[in-house]
């Protein structure tokens, strides 16, 4: 049988990567994972407890709402006015999304379809390559930068694409590079799409993930934002709550609307408790985003100190949770996923390849900072091992 949308999606990379990892570990190898981005660290205690204490209750039970239910709505615009100085209303311009990367998928169905172009950096997360392409829509790919570099490309991109571009999706900090941008350069985005009547659809999933006195912008807090972008906000990182599934979508109040009228046909939210536990979350353990954060910044740390110690010198990313590291020159003749399963195998460790993220991705490998230090150094220990060979 001939399956609708998904023949359009390429093989999985990391599948095979995957499947190598899962046959290693029932063999009785130690296998250290710094591939999956799938946070280790324990959510906020204060929320552990409201989730239980919620899911006791039966009336907790029922059906929710899809668009979340009001008090979640009304804490992440609070967050917003505190964090970024942006102010939403809740019942416009603010919408719950089962994590953001759900939210993303279905926004691209109300935003474009077959005959439609959307503009996508490269190397880019999975998702804001194949979201598009899921809803039948044609992608341009524009090299990832930051400044008026990348400014220059998407204006580039702007001017010689037909049909004209619907959308650009954004990530800053940006996964997998780890590229960050300052307030400046969003608002030149701003402007641009303004002029080109373009949306913007910033996946702000490492707000809170930043190191070395970088603070991430929000894209709403430029002018003229609100007539032209919409944010992808989620407690995955920061609030370590992954598992959860609890993200948001803010801004344009019709493009909100839009996706909130297509989920009512789609869902009935998270589950009630996880959205009442992450109203305890963001009001009362904000501080906690800092502790995580630290947590991710001495993983890097040891991580780029502990390559450069064995010939492997990488750029320390400002933000995320992720380290991309160029190939080491010798070793990536044979592509990404070959030196990626080279690793597995001689090393015992697990890295994404930069192939998995797009065709601007070739030649590099992401390194997930989700072991603990030491376990980062014993991985560093076993790829020093292959470097020497």
């Amino acid at each position: 049988m001939e399956f609708r949308r998904i023949g359009a999606l390429p093989p999985y990379v990391f599948a095979t990567i995957d499947a190598l990892k899962l046959e290693l570990r029932r063999a009785g190898d130690d296998v250290i994972d710094l591939g999956f981005g799938n946070p280790d660290v324990p959510s906020p205690e204060v929320a552990v407890a409201k989730l239980a204490e919620s899911a006791a209750k039966p009336r907790n039970h029922r059906y929710s709402s899809s668009r979340g239910i009001p008090r979640l709505r009304a804490a992440i615009c609070d967050l917003y006015r505190d964090r970024f100085g942006v102010d939403l209303d809740p019942e416009t311009q603010a919408i719950t999304t089962i994590g953001a990367k759900e939210g993303l998928s279905h926004l691209m169905w109300v935003l474009a379809q077959p005959g439609d172009l959307v503009l996508v950096p490269t190397p880019s997360y999975p998702i804001h390559l194949h979201a598009p392409v899921l809803a039948g829509a044609e992608v341009r790919l524009v090299p990832i930068g930051t400044g008026p570099e990348f400014v220059e490309r998407v204006r580039e991109a702007c001017e010689t694409s037909w049909p004209r571009p619907r959308a650009l999706v954004l990530c800053y900090p940006h996964n997998p590079t780890g590229l960050t941008t300052d307030r400046a350069s969003m608002q030149a985005l701003v402007d641009l799409a303004r002029e080109r009547d373009l949306v913007l659809v910033h996946d702000f999933a490492y707000a809170d993930i930043a190191f070395d006195g970088h603070e991430p912008p929000s894209i709403l807090a430029c002018d003229g934002a609100l007539d032209v972008a919409v944010e992808m906000y989620s407690l995955t990182k920061g609030f370590s709550m992954a598992g959860w599934r609890v993200g948001f979508m803010l801004g344009r109040a019709d493009v909100v609307q839009a996706l909130a009228k297509l989920k009512s046909y789609l869902d009935y939210g998270t589950f009630q408790p996880i959205q009442i536990a992450s109203i305890i979350a963001m009001d009362e353990a904000r501080a906690y985003t800092a502790e995580v954060c630290e947590i991710y910044r001495g993983r890097r740390d040891t991580l780029c100190d502990g390559l450069a110690r064995i010939g492997w010198p990488v750029e320390r990313p400002q933000g995320t949770m992720f380290v991309w590291a160029p190939i080491p020159a010798g070793f990536g003749d044979d592509g990404s996923l070959a030196f990626a399963v080279r690793l597995l195998r001689e090393a015992g460790v697990s890295v994404s390849p930069g192939a998995g993220f797009g065709p601007g991705g070739e030649g590099h490998v992401r390194f997930a900072l989700v072991e603990n230090e030491e376990r980062i150094r014993q991985a560093v220990r076993g790829i020093g091992r292959v470097l020497g060979r």
